[in-house]
């Protein structure tokens, strides 16, 4: 060998180490990182969660929160069908208005009106950059105390997997969709975390990834249901579950809007749902959690979309830019704006002094309920005229007429650029191929309001459940009474 060098010796140590070290890593990864069981340490890698912390002991409280989107009381009277839900004391309440994801989680989370946390629709219009916001994800978003915060600083834990503007520093536990778009196309899919790495271990855990797509879009389906509630269920049963875990079920929500309350199909829809509660309850049970289970709004039956924004276009006060034949807002010129959520429209005007000019616009409206004043949901985000559909209408976003004249995000899952929300999302369309459907008319299902007996919600538990709760509100209140025990 050159310079006395023995190569062969030295290859051979330096596999000897590799080996070494895959063995360390082998036996680190099956009896370190155990599979999720109950009385077992969630890890993974240095993450270690649960192990060495003492449960809150002011009353060791555990409790599971379970809202069932779409789960309407009615609806569950008609469907109800498994043999668990005889073991949930039960009652109909009324939800809040108006009756949408954002603002009910917020409302839940703070046992305030949206007039006062501020999530006013399922997005907001933020005047001074003249933009929209739907869908963001900040905890900070909303106003109030939380009503674990007082649990929380006596050595309570808190847990949300799948609800809307939780991501922030008022949990101790966070599951949330948040993929990454690529700036050439395409889309990174991935989740936020906390702690980080709880989202790959429960991956590995339940053998599949999350996919966005089955959570909102056409393609949607019970399998963000079921991997929500997989992950949920192995929480519960390790040690690093939380003593409030707040879990989000979305499934009921796409078919009922697509096809309406009264399908086959929202019939369907209940009977996968229903597995997934089953699920819940039996992992609650095991890991010796008491539940509450509650619907958030009530899915009516949609026969026409209102267009508001094309009849502000009409009057002068709604101002597009021709970018190319297609026409896209001009929210910086626009004198009045319709941002609209399901059955919710807030109007946005430059000069408050034409209140009654835009109003009056929609005196003679078919399909409108009613407007309402900024005095009768007073909150610096809301529109200076608000107005609610009639049953069996909803306000579309649209302003343009043609096909060929929409904006090139209106014939795609754009939740985050479209000035309003489109349940059209959960429609593809035959041509062009790919696209999101554009004819309004094929929605079938629509909500938001909360004044009629049949928009009251669900809500279940497996406690005794005071005979004084009779809103979403006060069970929230109820909450955060039994926590602060």
């Amino acid at each position: 060998m050159p310079h006395g060098i023995d190569y062969k010796r030295i290859a051979k140590t330096i596999r000897n180490l590799f080996v070494v070290k895959l063995a360390r890593a082998v036996i680190v990864f099956f009896f370190v990182c155990p599979p999720l069981k109950a009385g077992t340490c969630l890890r993974f890698g240095c993450l270690e969660f649960g192990t060495c912390k003492t449960r809150y002991d002011g009353a060791d409280m555990k409790l599971l929160v379970v809202q069932v989107a779409a789960l309407s009381y009615d609806f569950w009277q008609k469907h109800a069908s498994a043999d668990f839900w005889k073991k949930l004391n039960k009652k109909n309440i009324k939800t809040i208005f108006p009756a949408l994801t954002c603002p009910v989680q917020a409302s839940f989370r703070t046992g305030l009106p949206p007039a006062e946390h501020g999530m006013i629709a399922n997005g907001f219009f933020y005047k001074k950059l003249c933009k929209t916001f739907f869908w963001e994800q900040s905890s900070a978003i909303y106003d109030g105390k939380r009503i674990w915060d007082k649990f929380r600083r006596n050595g309570g834990t808190v847990g949300q997997i799948c609800w809307q503007q939780s991501i922030g520093r008022d949990s101790d536990l966070i599951l949330s969709p948040a993929p990454i778009h690529k700036h050439h196309g395409g889309m990174i899919q991935d989740f936020y975390s906390k702690p980080d790495g709880l989202y790959s271990l429960l991956c590995t855990e339940i053998g599949q990834d999350f996919n966005l797509r089955s959570y909102w879009g056409p393609f949607t389906s019970i399998e963000s249901t079921k991997w929500i509630a997989s992950a949920a269920a192995k929480l519960l049963v390790s040690d690093g579950a939380t003593d409030l875990l707040l879990v989000y079920l979305p499934h009921l929500d796409y078919d009922l809007q697509k096809f309406g309350p009264d399908s086959q199909k929202a019939k369907d829809a209940f009977i996968q749902a229903e597995k997934e509660v089953e699920k819940l309850f039996a992992a609650a049970k095991l890991a010796g959690y008491e539940m509450l289970l509650f619907g958030d709004y009530a899915i009516t039956a949609a026969e026409q979309p209102i267009f508001p924004n094309r009849i502000l276009w009409d009057a002068g006060f709604f101002v597009e830019r021709n970018v190319q034949g297609r026409l896209y807002p001009d929210l910086y010129a626009s004198r009045a704006f319709a941002m609209v959520d399901h059955q919710i429209a807030h109007i946005y005007l430059a000069d408050k002094s034409e209140i009654g000019a835009v109003a009056e616009l929609f005196d003679d409206v078919k399909g409108l309920l009613r407007i309402l004043t900024r005095n009768e949901m007073n909150n610096e985000r809301c529109g200076d005229i608000i107005m609610e559909a009639a049953a069996g209408s909803w306000f579309s976003y649209k302003w343009w007429d043609h096909p060929s004249e929409a904006p090139d995000y209106a014939t795609h899952v754009d939740i985050h650029n479209k000035p309003g929300f489109d349940p059209c999302e959960l429609f593809m369309s035959l041509w062009p191929p790919m696209s999101v459907e554009q004819d309004d008319t094929k929605i079938k299902g629509t909500h938001g309001s909360s004044y009629l007996p049949e928009h009251d919600v669900f809500c279940g538990t497996t406690f005794e459940l005071d005979s004084n709760i009779s809103s979403l509100l006060d069970a929230s209140v109820m909450v955060g009474a039994m926590l602060e025990k």
